[in-house]
């Protein structure tokens, strides 16, 4: 089993228009409602490409009960969710048909007390024992310390569990040093850790303060990791264009399950970056199409070199 923590899990809301204006009155063509935040998303993923899946993190009012029972009914996922007496949050992607540019708002999420977070890291800590390794995604709730990712961390090393950390700003900086065995930071968050905005440096600086390896999103230009075995670039290969939300959660997917899989990094790259490039380019954010993504699958080119022995 792997399991995937999302401590700020979101009911995904995606609206279609035709043409998205300022100061103006829409109507909207189609509207899709799914169980998100970045956890869920990773879980979605893993589920399809047949791994079973546990999700955990944090659930409450009535759009905690529509994630809990949406989440119900996607095969190969378990739901192992912490009740909060706040509101799980709603997020809002609206789809531009004419361009395909998306704008997405997002909201904060509701405020955990301390009793619930210490009922959290009990659950946490119980789910280990099962699990073959570990993601922790996307934001922090408001109430949750900003060094719970780094705990967490800790928590998952200690049971011997390998994790992936895939978070932002202060909590990725604390995360870091509790030594995750691979971050995902996109190039933005990458240079807000360490201050370089030359990827290939940056990478590296990220593993000297802690992490295994750094798998660094580029974007529409792919992937770039710094890893112990090696270093090695991914590239799609045409630019894709469409609705982002949910690709570098499926390029998470793609590095877990290649990590379980036991991949080598070369593969676990291809199918990172073939998975985000399908979501990107499916209808609806978080979803691929399954034969999308298989014949992006030989069409990524890795290049880069292995570490001398």
């Amino acid at each position: 089993m792997i399991l995937t923590v999302t401590l700020n899990t979101a009911l995904d809301i995606t609206y279609r228009v035709r043409s998205l204006r300022p100061h103006a009155s829409h109507r909207v063509s189609e509207v899709t409602e799914r169980p998100g935040g970045k956890g869920v998303n990773v879980a979605r993923v893993l589920a399809a490409l047949g791994h079973e899946v546990t999700v955990t993190g944090f659930t409450g009012g009535a759009t905690g009960r529509v994630v809990q029972e949406r989440l119900a009914s996607v095969p190969g996922v378990a739901e192992a969710l912490v009740p909060v007496s706040g509101a799980t949050r709603r997020t809002i992607a609206v789809v531009d048909e004419q361009t395909g540019d998306t704008t997405q708002l997002n909201e904060p999420g509701p405020m955990v007390t301390p009793t619930e977070w210490s009922a959290f890291q009990e659950a946490y800590e119980d789910l280990l024992p099962s699990a073959s390794a570990v993601a922790l995604c996307g934001s922090l709730p408001p109430g949750v310390p900003v060094g719970a990712y780094a705990g967490l961390v800790r928590t998952a090393r200690a049971a011997g569990v390998p994790v992936l950390l895939d978070t932002s700003g202060e909590a990725l900086r604390r995360g870091v040093a509790a030594r995750p065995d691979i971050i995902k930071p996109n190039a933005d968050e990458l240079a807000e850790l360490t201050g370089s905005h030359e990827p290939l440096r940056a990478t590296q600086d990220a593993r000297r303060r802690g992490a295994g390896a750094v798998v660094a999103s580029l974007g529409p230009e792919g992937l770039l990791a710094a890893t112990r075995e090696g270093r090695w670039r991914a590239t799609p290969p045409t630019s894709v264009r469409g609705n982002p939300t949910g690709a570098g959660d499926s390029a998470v997917a793609g590095l877990l399950s290649g990590l379980v899989e036991h991949l080598s990094w070369p593969d676990r790259l291809i199918r990172a970056v073939a998975l985000s490039s399908a979501t990107v380019l499916a209808p609806v954010a978080g979803e691929f199409d399954r034969a999308t993504y298989e014949e992006l699958l030989g069409r990524v080119t890795v290049t880069g070199e292995a570490s001398a022995a």
